[in-house]
């Protein structure tokens, strides 16, 4: 699996930490996108195109809260980016919303939480024809009948 990562300069140390985890787990290559801008939204954008474009499998944003770039991820068509905030909510992301970018907060969640939430994440698959099917194909309609 390939990983595209970024946030924004508060976040350094938990990106950093995340994508030490990922390696040590072997989820997948990892690609760091930076954190140095303090506009968010120009790496969340970064990160949503590379997902969106398919060069990468999986997304994840991390800035204060994970809201911001939550929002700027969203702004791209095809990235569907997910504020997680628990374990649940990881895996409903993926499970319950084809989500592939996910967004939290660095002021929010403590390292373990946002490990236990990137596993979660990676580890788990939507599963076509699911009861969520017609949800997901809902929102994914409307996303390609906008202008890129």
């Amino acid at each position: 699996m390939k990983i595209a990562i970024g946030c924004d300069p508060n976040a350094q140390e938990a990106k950093l930490e995340l994508i030490k985890f990922i390696e040590a787990k072997g989820y997948g290559e990892v690609t760091d996108f930076g954190s140095e801008d303090p506009i968010y939204a120009n790496v969340a954008f970064k990160v949503g195109e590379a997902v969106a474009s398919k060069e990468y499998d999986r997304g994840i944003l991390v800035c204060g809260t994970g809201i911001g770039v939550s929002i700027a991820a969203n702004k791209v068509k095809g990235a569907y980016a997910a504020l997680i905030s628990d374990v649940y909510s990881a895996q409903r992301a993926r499970l319950s919303n084809d989500a592939n970018i996910a967004c939290m907060g660095a002021f929010t969640t403590g390292v373990k939480e946002r490990e236990l939430m990137t596993e979660a994440f990676l580890t788990n698959e939507f599963v076509p024809g699911c009861s969520s099917q017609p949800k997901v194909d809902a929102f994914v309609a409307y996303d390609n009948s906008r202008e890129a």
